[in-house]
């Protein structure tokens, strides 16, 4: 019995080398386990479902083929990837998480993030994402012609990389009280998340108890993972690209 996580692979047709990987570690890993979760960032953009890029398709035979095999697949959104929505997820057999949501995993509750709403200092950052986030506004930019889309999303691509460069690496890290407190709202003892491609396992106290905060990292130059088994603490795993 195995559940496995990831996020943060930013995948895109620049970085082949990381859809190989990716197209390994489902080969290798994913088929016939009980649960697979990736938890947002999975691609670099997303402007829609109604976008077939032969990249997109390459990913979707791979994750259907996943969930085939009877692997309970889950994706969460992330600040890249926000606009996946229902009709890929019916494609490919996967189910669509809320973020923050908690998962019983072999009897511990687990707190599921994408982690970029835990980076509170981030004030900037925060109003976009906001706006994101808005049904609304959603539904206005889907409507528009894909061609607007992917320019758009290019460019957002442009200034997000330009502001962050000049931001202060603390300020895009989690704020440490913004974890308690979610990790105490949502009754939990035990996180995980991505986002911050700052990989640890952190020890808290969350509620008067020891509390676990486990971060999975980009995959740029390997792939990270958690792996989820009865009775053992979650692990957290590197490995090579390959």
């Amino acid at each position: 019995m195995t559940t496995l996580l990831i996020s943060d692979l930013h995948l895109e047709e620049a970085r082949p080398d990381i859809t190989r990987a990716f197209l390994n570690f489902l080969e290798q890993k994913a088929r016939g386990i009980d649960q697979l979760y990736i938890l947002g960032d999975f691609f670099e953009a997303w402007i829609g479902d109604d976008e077939h890029t032969p990249l997109q398709d390459e990913v979707a035979s791979a994750l259907k083929a996943v969930s085939a095999s009877g692997t309970a697949l889950f994706l969460m959104h992330g600040n890249r990837d926000f606009l996946i929505g229902e009709d890929f997820c019916e494609r490919v057999g996967a189910t669509l998480l809320d973020d923050p949501t908690v998962v019983d995993m072999y009897g511990t509750p687990t707190l599921l993030m994408h982690g970029d709403s835990l980076c509170t200092a981030d004030v900037e950052y925060q109003k976009f994402r906001t706006t994101m986030r808005n049904r609304q506004w959603q539904d206005m930019f889907l409507k528009r012609p894909l061609a607007d889309r992917q320019t758009t999303a290019r460019q957002l691509r442009e200034i997000s990389m330009a502001k962050n460069k000049g931001k202060e690496m603390a300020i895009m890290d989690v704020t440490p009280e913004e974890v308690v407190r979610v990790m105490e709202d949502q009754g939990v003892q035990r996180l995980i998340h991505g986002h911050t491609h700052r990989p640890a396992v952190h020890e808290l106290e969350a509620g008067g108890q020891l509390a676990k905060r486990i971060v999975l990292g980009d995959w740029d130059k390997g792939i990270w993972w958690v792996t989820v088994q009865p009775g053992s603490e979650p692990e957290l795993n590197q490995a090579p690209l390959q």
